[in-house]
């Protein structure tokens, strides 16, 4: 395989129409193949005695991380090897949301209460709600 480096990231970017931070990532990633940006976010702060999802009660209130934002809603980091998830409804009291990138991003830490745990799916449901 042949190493090819982008010279000009301005002129290669409308080249191939695409943006130059989208060309710029892009090439990033083909450098280091199979890296995942969330390992470098910051870890959740977590409490010592939920380890597990066992330890979860309807409830609580947890800080955590949010590890990704989909249409629906956000998966938050609370530090029991299963990311909860908070839905669209639930992200804010405050107004309607369209979509959740208007309340949260991948990255921040989140103060979330538990709603519900389902072991044997291994669901978790949080809200912001508090």
């Amino acid at each position: 395989m042949k190493l090819v480096r982008i010279r000009d990231y301005k002129k290669t970017a409308e080249q191939i129409g695409v943006g130059e931070p989208t060309l710029r990532d892009i090439a990033n990633e083909l450098v280091r193949p199979g890296r995942d940006p969330r390992d470098e976010m910051p870890k959740p702060i977590l409490r010592t005695d939920v380890l597990e999802m066992k330890d979860l009660r309807e409830g609580m209130i947890l800080k955590g991380t949010v590890r990704n934002v989909i249409d629906f809603g956000a998966f938050v980091d609370i530090g029991v090897h299963q990311d909860g998830l908070v839905h669209i409804s639930q992200l804010t009291n405050k107004k309607f949301v369209k979509h959740p990138l208007e309340v949260v991003s991948v990255g921040d830490i989140v103060e979330v209460k538990v709603l519900s745990v389902d072991l044997a799916k291994k669901r978790i449901s949080l809200t912001m709600r508090i």
